[in-house]
């Protein structure tokens, strides 16, 4: 056995989505790191598919947008829009889900985001975001294994066993962040337990080929549920033609998924389908539990947790994936700059302040949009619950408390995590608006990518002059863009969207968030700005 020893700033356990995903945003902020995957490589199952207009924000926000939807899957599924149920693809159509929350394709959203949903199978996404974050410099090693880790006030040191060889190999690093899923080791490591309300349910996913144009005919849906005496499970189409996904239920306490042969798995087709003799190839089949889990912390000392490790959803609404590519990318700037040394420590606390209770707030929504599903069925269905939020609530409206967030007096916040209409306000997502640039229309949006940003209204130089100067001071990367500038507000919208007059500014930080704002002038801007950076950075 031989044993190696390196060091890389933060090691990342997992490459699935929100492990590739961490790497990409660390890539993108151009920290290195070493992602250790214990599989040979990324899934060849389709698994998730449903990528929501936030996560495809952040994608936009590192260049990634068109080529997620220059995958055959998105170019295939580009149309697709809506949730049925019926007895089988073939038979009696139930219902469809027509609710106010439900937010899909053909959903306008030009008012609230720059882009918009995305159906790209996770086996084609994660090899983009791989991709791009080894082209930024992030490392791989597949077929590796985290065997085990210490903390110490300085970083942690691993145990890295290659599966192969099983040669062992130490590595050390300023941060360990955990994404190797809710099965993983890690998180039991460091002591972290969970709490939600638990298994909702079991399900195997028969991936497989058949010829059903016929039946599909001119439909273009997401999903279709379907209920009949053999099955009662969801088929999705994978490119509209030959390849689908069936998820069924099962109950592993009185059956194994190994009961499910490739000859049992296209009955189930076939009835879910509703042609007896359809001709069926099994691809694969995966078991998977749906439940509802949070844990009871998403830090620990040097480790952080991501993606599944930290929170596990039902995939109704298609919030499960897609959040923990929102971990990762609020978690990627705060070591970034704590890394540069722009930052204190601290910062780092905002991480499980802000993002614990929003995951759990959303595993809350997807729990209760599953249990809403099986109304469709139902000939005259009940109203839905009046706790489920909009979708764009979700993936727009929800309101950190942190210590990187700086609200003012006046910034009233309302309990809880979900916000309807946050104006702007701290803690908040900055909104869309269309501004123009060189004659080119651009969003908001767009102008957050790496460093904070200070946005200063046209009549708010003191502002910007203030910003550039407790900048240079802290030596900090801050960017200071004023409306009138170079940066154009032809429907003067941006003033009332972010909450502040001609006179006023608004920081943001690089994750989209607004992080601070004064709606007016304020007699000592520079001292101001100062204590406001100070505080942002935890110095």
């Amino acid at each position: 056995m031989s044993e190696k020893q390196q060091h890389t700033p933060v090691l990342v356990a997992g490459a699935g989505l929100a492990g590739l995903s961490t790497a990409l945003f660390l890539s993108w902020h151009e920290v290195p790191c070493l992602v250790v995957e214990r599989h040979r490589g990324v899934s060849p199952h389709p698994r998730a598919r449903g990528i929501n207009p936030r996560a495809m924000e952040l994608m936009r926000s590192v260049g990634l947008e068109q080529e997620v939807r220059a995958t055959e899957s998105a170019r295939a599924l580009a149309h697709n829009s809506g949730v049925l149920a019926a007895q089988s693809l073939a038979g009696h159509q139930l219902g469809a889900l027509h609710e106010q929350y439900f937010m899909d394709v053909r959903t306008d959203l030009s008012a609230l985001s720059p882009t918009g949903w995305c159906l790209c199978h996770q086996d084609e996404f994660e090899p983009v975001i791989r991709q791009r974050a080894e082209e930024l410099g992030a490392r791989f090693s597949y077929f590796t294994e985290l065997e085990s880790f210490e903390q110490s006030a300085d970083g942690v040191t691993a145990r890295l066993r290659d599966r192969a060889t099983g040669d062992v190999r130490t590595v050390t690093a300023d941060y360990l962040v955990a994404a190797d899923g809710p099965a993983g080791p890690v998180r039991g490591a460091l002591g972290i337990g969970v709490e939600g309300p638990g298994t909702t349910g079991h399900f195997l996913n028969i991936h497989f080929e058949a010829d059903l144009a016929e039946e599909l005919g001119d439909r273009r849906f997401i999903m279709c549920y379907t209920f009949n005496d053999t099955v009662r499970g969801a088929l999705m189409p994978l490119d509209n033609s030959r390849r689908w996904l069936l998820h069924v239920i099962f109950d592993p306490a009185t059956e194994d998924a190994a009961s499910f042969t490739d000859e049992r798995c296209r009955e189930l087709v076939r009835a879910a389908a509703g042609v007896p003799e359809l001709e069926v190839k099994v691809l694969g089949t995966m078991p998977w539990e749906a439940a509802g889990r949070t844990a009871t912390a998403f830090a620990a000392g040097r480790a952080f947790l991501v993606g599944d490790t930290a929170h596990v959803m039902p995939p109704s609404g298609a919030f499960g994936s897609n959040t923990g590519v929102q971990d990762a990318h609020n978690l990627a700037w705060k070591l970034a700059a704590v890394l540069r040394g722009e930052a204190g420590p601290g910062l780092l606390d905002s991480y499980d302040a802000e993002r614990r209770p929003v995951c759990a707030a959303t595993v809350e929504q997807a729990v209760l949009r599953s249990k809403d599903r099986p109304r469709l069925a139902d000939k005259e269905p009940a109203p839905a619950n009046s706790a489920i939020h909009a979708d764009s609530e979700i993936w727009f409206g929800w309101q950190y408390r942190s210590g990187a967030v700086l609200p003012a007096p006046a910034d009233t916040v309302p309990d809880g995590v979900w916000n309807g209409d946050p104006r702007g306000l701290p803690g908040t997502r900055a909104p869309h608006v269309v501004l123009t640039r060189d004659g080119q229309e651009v969003s908001t949006l767009d102008l957050f990518t790496r460093a904070p940003v200070l946005l200063a209204g046209p009549e708010a130089e003191p502002w910007a002059r203030a910003a550039r100067v407790a900048a240079d001071q802290a030596g900090v990367t801050l960017d200071v863009l004023r409306i009138g500038d170079a940066l154009r507000d032809p429907s003067d919208a941006w003033g009332p969207a972010y909450g502040v007059g001609a006179d006023g500014a608004v920081l943001v930080r690089p994750d989209g968030v607004v992080a601070w704002r004064s709606p007016a002038a304020q007699d000592d801007p520079g001292a101001v700005f100062d204590d406001v950076l100070k505080a942002l950075l935890a110095r």
